[in-house]
């Protein structure tokens, strides 16, 4: 059986299974202070929510720089765990999510955890030759300069067609 080649080709797969690791990891992490079911994913969330007091959907996504959707399933999953209710705005088109005291009531275990976890990410990244949240950064810069599509696009036209 051949190994799959480790270059370019597997970019999105090699970059899911390290986000999947990382994931997995600060999960265990907020099951070991009393947190078991919380998910990464919900921090910013709180965090915005904390600060803000309450927002909408939209706002929550623009604040933690994620789409639309993105932050609706997020919001959703934590209303299921009651982490933040849900109501209508003024605009009944807009809702508008503020925290529960269950949620209020984890911000010190969620503020200490956030400290050892960016104290971790310091360590593992001066493990690296480079630092990963900064190459991250330059990542999506360079993508939201010129999208991955349009490059794709470029080499194909300069590619020979298949089968010439």
């Amino acid at each position: 059986m051949n190994a799959t080649p480790a270059g370019t080709e597997v970019l999105g797969t090699r970059l899911r299974h390290l986000l999947e690791l990382l994931d997995a990891e600060v999960t265990a992490a907020y099951a070991d202070i009393g947190l078991p079911g919380f998910r990464p994913r919900f921090t910013p969330v709180i965090r915005t929510l904390a600060a803000s007091g309450a927002a909408s959907i939209r706002e929550i996504a623009e604040a933690i720089g994620v789409t639309h959707s993105a932050a609706s399933q997020t919001v959703a999953e934590l209303v299921k765990a009651e982490l933040v209710t849900v109501a209508p705005g003024r605009d009944a088109r807009r809702r508008i999510v503020r925290l529960t005291p269950r949620a209020e009531r984890l911000l010190p275990a969620l503020d200490a955890e956030a400290a050892a976890t960016t104290a971790a990410v310091a360590a593992f990244e001066a493990e690296l030759p480079f630092p990963l949240t900064r190459l991250v950064d330059e990542a999506l810069d360079a993508l939201r300069r010129r999208p991955l599509r349009e490059r794709i696009r470029e080499e194909l036209n300069g590619a020979a067609p298949p089968g010439g």
